[in-house]
């Protein structure tokens, strides 16, 4: 039995929060948390923007690109090509990486034809088939008004979806597909999260909550490093003296007191900020251990790559992440791709039908000029010892490049 609108409701308001958390962080709009009573007031209100989260989403994103189905015997490719794959796709991915999940919404034009719209993970749930990774019913918030506040909403059902206009439900259509026409794209599921897990972990939002701070204390430390506190011994009680025109001033006078003795000058011994910038590389290799990516990465040079291979072998970590993000990606895509082929042809085909469709990736990382002559010696080895084995599609999963014959 389904759970209903209500309870899909209730559900997706316990997870907004942590989906717009995440948001805040990958648009460098997060708050700091003040946990230091030394700091100066004037210092206080200043904001510090840090991007290392939106680096590791990004960076994720970027060597994520969809290529097309493998055995497409439904056509689902030329559903996503008339729905502006690249945008759609790129769009997608972005959006999983950052709130763990996102979902692809099915709808249909005048003329019948499969429409297809990303709704990210703050404004869309629903309950998980495990076996299928497809929802038996779902909830999604298409737009709000001014205020934030829902305007269309949705309610998906198998065979049937509802929709609700400022609460009110406006139309009921039916349809042919099998499942809610809401269509999960998770990132990392697992047993105990079948919506996935995050890009931006817990991990990363306290370690970029460090780096802010430390920012903070280099630009206090800042201010006594470049006007350093200096002091006068032996001055008359009776001689005027203006600390902000001494500290602003070129030039100090003093004259000999009653017994003939000038007064002694000294200058306190300024902080450095090396120990900050220490600080903030030492946090930046947490950050880049926990992301996969490197020092370099995160604006801290240390040596260039000189190939592709040692390019690869620095960000192995992110290779790996890429490669399993593809698989559920891939799996989000076809399920959308199935839907979408039952909307278009008005008929329930079975999810079996597109066991054997695959979602193709251009190459995690593009090889250079001499990682292609590799391949290339490599490829034509392998045909000679098994004439045929590796054909255009595998040359184009492992160099990205697109024959003239295709």
């Amino acid at each position: 039995m389904p759970y209903g609108m209500e309870y899909l409701k209730i559900k997706l308001h316990q997870k907004q929060t942590r989906v717009r958390l995440r948001y805040q962080y990958y648009e460098m709009k997060q708050i700091m948390r003040k946990i230091s009573a030394l700091i100066p007031p004037e210092f206080r209100t200043l904001t510090y923007s840090l991007g290392w989260c939106a680096k590791a989403v990004d960076t994720l994103a970027d060597r994520i690109i969809p290529d097309g189905f493998d055995n497409d015997t439904m056509q689902i490719g030329e559903i996503y090509r008339l729905n502006n794959s690249d945008v759609l796709y790129g769009s997608s991915v972005l959006s999983a990486l950052i709130s763990s999940c996102c979902f692809l919404y099915i709808g249909w034009n005048q003329s019948g034809y499969p429409l297809l719209q990303v709704i990210d993970g703050g404004n869309a749930t629903g309950e998980i088939d495990p076996v299928t990774n497809l929802l038996t019913e779902g909830y999604a918030i298409l737009s709000r008004d001014e205020n934030g506040s829902p305007e269309q909403e949705a309610y998906f059902l198998p065979y049937q979806t509802d929709f609700y206009l400022n609460g009110r439900l406006s139309e009921s259509v039916r349809h042919k597909a099998p499942y809610a026409l809401l269509v999960p794209v998770i990132n990392r599921p697992d047993a105990k999260r079948p919506f996935g897990h995050s890009r931006i972990s817990r991990s990363c939002m306290d370690i970029i909550q460090s780096a802010q701070r430390t920012l903070q204390r280099t630009e206090v430390a800042a201010e006594f490093y470049s006007v350093p506190q200096k002091y006068i011994v032996g001055l008359s009680q009776d001689a005027e003296f203006n600390n902000r025109a001494a500290t602003l001033s070129s030039f100090l006078n003093f004259s000999v007191d009653e017994d003939d003795k000038f007064p002694s000058l000294g200058q306190f011994q300024s902080g450095s900020i090396e120990p900050f910038l220490s600080q903030m590389k030492m946090l930046a290799s947490l950050f880049a251990a926990e992301t996969g990516l490197t020092l370099d990465d995160l604006g801290f040079t240390t040596e260039n790559p000189s190939s592709v291979d040692a390019i690869r072998a620095s960000h192995e970590n992110l290779r790996l992440t890429a490669r399993r993000a593809q698989q559920t990606f891939g799996t989000g895509f076809v399920n959308a791709g199935f839907l979408a082929a039952c909307i278009r042809d008005n008929y329930s085909y079975e999810r079996s039908a597109f066991a054997d469709t695959r979602c193709n990736y251009l190459p995690i990382f593009e090889p250079d000029a001499s990682m292609l002559g590799a391949l290339g010696d490599a490829i034509l080895k392998i045909n000679q010892a098994s004439d045929g084995f590796m054909g255009q599609k595998n040359i184009r999963a492992l160099t990205g490049l697109r024959s003239d014959a295709e």
